[in-house]
């Protein structure tokens, strides 16, 4: 048993060095700090679905996987937007959804942030504005980030909305 200890004494440690974070971690590891500096708690989100063809929402669903796992770094979607933070809008916002939209971001409470999702959300998209489309979510209530893509990374939702927090930080 001595000898072997020596042994291992004498050799030391013969490990790799640990890899290099990858992105994703480190977009993560700042949105978790940045949450619990400028809030101090949990960021509370209400997912609005304008008009949508789920392609957005399929990744924003993403987020709540064990990969992202978005609970674990202090976010979490509510039902109600008396109790949100920010407003994830997806979509191009569809005339019958103008309204409920403008209610939503009413009852949210001050201060309170907006991130439009997607090309639709930023621009309209391939929907633009018509008859049955007020286009970008921008044309009906004010937003602060645009997260675009069609559709954007689970990575770039959550970057958009590490950007939404760092803009309303004092």
């Amino acid at each position: 048993m001595l000898k072997t200890l020596q042994q291992i004494l004498k050799t030391g440690i013969v490990t790799e060095a640990p890899p290099v974070p990858a992105d994703e971690l480190r977009v993560r590891e700042a949105l978790e700090s940045r949450i619990r500096e400028v809030l101090g708690r949990a960021l509370c989100i209400r997912e609005v679905d304008a008009g949508s063809c789920n392609g957005c929402e399929l990744e924003i669903h993403a987020l709540g996987n064990p990969i992202y796992s978005i609970e674990s770094l202090g976010i979490r979607f509510v039902a109600s937007p008396r109790h949100a933070d920010l407003l994830l809008v997806t979509g191009p916002v569809s005339r019958h959804m103008e309204l409920a939209l403008r209610r939503t971001y009413d009852a949210t409470p001050d201060p309170k942030l907006v991130v439009a999702v997607g090309d639709c959300g930023a621009c309209g998209g391939i929907f633009g504005s018509s008859y049955a489309s007020c286009g970008a979510v921008s044309n009906v209530i004010p937003v602060d980030v645009v997260v675009p893509g069609c559709p954007p990374s689970p990575t770039r939702i959550l970057a958009g909305i590490l950007a939404a927090i760092s803009k309303s930080a004092p």
